[in-house]
């Protein structure tokens, strides 16, 4: 009997305990977590027609200090509404109006005929003060509601990359970037607060306990906003300079796979997306774009060779300045030969695609599918951004006739994303492993709770060896290539140009007035912090891509050097 006793109490006692911990946790939530949305509610100076005040969560940059500053937001106004049936003098109501707010007359007295609607919208976006002001005039008819809507600080920042929220028929969520891509932890429940407390307490019991639903939180991205802003400048000016027909660019750390900026032009302003005439534009095209980028592709082929053995950089070859393969004739880009000696370091400092055939001769067609496979070419590379297409390079992987291959050396008839190539490059630096690009590190649930991103890293085919003298092969063709003007007196960098035709999908082969401009580059060299790769598509009156990006590119990584305060390593 005592023991009996001793169990149902010890029972009674786990229930009540159980029970006060929900009442506590729900309180803390109540007049924590949601207690702006409570408070928001209760303000009656401007009553609300609907109960669902739109709610979302918000999306952050990250600053280098770890603080966070908000790129995706809401943010609190006014909407002035009328009851047509109410307005006895439309003109008058109007020219009152007109001094406070900006009003369409023509709009403003179709909504106000439709005297059997009880309900129009005239405006919104108000502020405090001029809802106050209508509120002052005391009209009949006239009413002011509270209401939240989506805002971008940035407005342009990293357009494409953040997206927005917009209706898809009658469904309000995100389109396009993060905004789509976590919608559900982002999407706030819209139910009226002003239910039964007990019955709310239950029901989040059974969702906790029994339901797989998204859990509602706030984003946090890797974006660096200074680092993000310094970038989109420096393509902007690009674009300007050049008259380019799109441009683009990232900074990744090539160790972990985190985007500290990434942008293409033309953007957008998100406060502003409904302007925009070419629904193109919200796309993204470091993740939905493919392009032939010509000659950065070219270390990735080195690399394999070196690995593979078959040469090493003093390796020589008679340079003529072009070579035959299959009727089919490969020129230097200045269609000059070297000579007998020239060297693989040569091939790589001044990008001979003659060389690049003999190293393709030398690896073989099995070594060089396995190697620029191993670089995960072929496959998307898992970043957290909607519609990420993978490469074109059927042609390549499945032709056996040895012009594909020749061409492939040289970065051309392979078409990647720039986040492939991107991912594809860093491996070079950080000793052969693949990462997987992102933007976001954690999410900051409504619960208290938080969950840090984790990302898988494969291995590649090449070595930490090869990773190191590959580097240092590119690091010689930075020096030389840009010069005293361009080289970094006391820091390493490692770093690649390319400069392709671009294929006509029209007609077939390639247009011979129309190139793509790409540049990479990773520094520290030998430990690195930051890789850059940036792109312009058909820039005017500039032939090679180390003159429209050899400023540009110092440009960027002196901003990052200062800017994180890196130490130099030589």
């Amino acid at each position: 009997m005592k023991y009996s006793f001793l169990f149902r109490t010890r029972i009674i006692f786990f229930c009540i305990s159980v029970f006060a911990l929900i009442l506590i946790g729900k309180l803390f939530l109540v007049q924590v977590v949601h207690s702006s949305d409570y408070s928001d509610r209760a303000d009656r100076q401007y009553s609300t027609p609907s109960s669902n005040i739109f709610e979302r969560g918000t999306i952050y940059f990250e600053r280098k200090d770890g603080q966070l500053v908000s790129a995706a937001m809401q943010t609190t106004g006014f909407k002035l509404a009328i009851n047509p049936t109410k307005i006895l003098d439309k003109e008058a109501v109007y020219n009152e109006l007109a001094k406070i707010i900006t009003v369409n007359h023509d709009d403003f007295l179709a909504k106000v005929g439709k005297e059997n609607d009880p309900y129009e919208e005239i405006a919104n976006y108000l502020t405090k003060e001029q809802a106050d002001a209508i509120a002052l005039l005391k009209i009949p008819g006239l009413t002011v509601y509270k209401e939240k809507w989506r805002f971008y600080p940035g407005a342009n920042l990293a357009s494409q990359s953040l997206g927005f929220v917009a209706y898809k028929g009658d469904e309000l969520g995100g389109r396009y970037g993060l905004e789509r891509e976590y919608n559900g932890e982002l999407s706030r429940n819209k139910d009226n607060p002003y239910i039964n407390f007990f019955a709310e307490v239950f029901s989040n019991i059974n969702d906790t306990l029994f339901s797989d639903k998204t859990l509602e939180g706030d984003v946090v991205t890797t974006i660096e906003p200074s680092v993000q802003s310094f970038l989109e400048k420096t393509l902007e000016g690009v674009k300007e300079k050049y008259n380019v027909d799109s441009i683009g660019g990232i900074i990744m750390n090539p160790q972990d796979g985190s985007i500290y900026a990434l942008s293409t032009k033309p953007d957008f302003d998100l406060n502003n997306f409904s302007k925009v005439t070419t629904t193109s534009t919200f796309s993204n095209p470091l993740v939905e774009n493919v392009f032939e980028f010509g000659s950065v592709v070219k270390p990735l082929v080195m690399a394999g060779a070196l690995d593979a053995g078959v040469l090493t950089a003093n390796t020589t070859y008679n340079d003529k300045g072009e070579v035959t393969i299959e009727k089919h004739q490969i020129f230097n880009f200045d269609k000059k030969g070297r000579g007998p000696n020239t060297t693989m370091q040569d091939v790589l400092t001044q990008s001979l695609n003659t060389g690049m055939v003999f190293v393709e001769q030398q690896l073989g067609k099995v070594k060089l599918r396995d190697y620029l496979l191993g670089y995960g070419i072929k496959d998307k590379t898992g970043i957290d951004l909607p519609n990420e297409t993978s490469s074109l390079i059927s042609n390549f992987l499945t032709s056996k006739r040895e012009i594909e291959d020749a061409n492939a050396a040289f970065g051309q008839g392979i078409a990647l994303t720039p986040i492939e190539i991107v991912r594809a490059l860093a491996s070079l630096s950080n000793g052969g492993n693949l990462v997987v690009p992102h933007v976001v590190q954690k999410i900051k649930y409504n619960n208290g709770t938080e969950k840090s991103m984790t990302y898988k890293t494969t291995p590649t085919k090449i070595s930490q060896a090869t990773s190191t003298e590959i580097t240092r092969m590119l690091v010689n063709a930075m020096d030389k290539n840009l010069g005293a003007n361009g080289k970094l007196e006391h820091y390493s960098v490692a770093a690649k140009t390319g400069t392709a035709q671009v294929a006509d999908s029209v007609n077939g082969g390639y247009y011979t007035d129309r190139h793509t401009h790409s540049f990479t580059g990773y520094f520290p060299a030998y430990d690195p912090k930051f890789i850059i790769f940036l792109y312009a598509i058909n820039p005017k009156g500039v032939p090679y891509a180390i003159q429209t990006w050899g400023d540009p590119f110092l440009s960027i990584t002196n901003f990052l050097i200062n800017y994180y305060e890196v130490p130099p390593d030589r």
